[in-house]
């Protein structure tokens, strides 16, 4: 299952942290990340399906 959403995380990064976290201070943060970067928001979102 975490291959999916790694595979998520990269295509939509918030969907990946929302599957993983959900609605949490994670989500938000991801969102920021993405909007100011693409790639920061897919890093960050890798990290936390990764650190579970």
């Amino acid at each position: 299952m975490d291959i999916i959403r790694i595979i998520i995380a990269i295509l939509l990064p918030p969907l990946g942290v929302f599957l993983q976290e959900g609605l949490g201070k994670h989500f938000w943060i991801n969102i920021i990340l993405t909007i100011l970067g693409y790639v920061p928001g897919i890093i960050h979102a890798i990290y936390i399906i990764i650190k579970k």
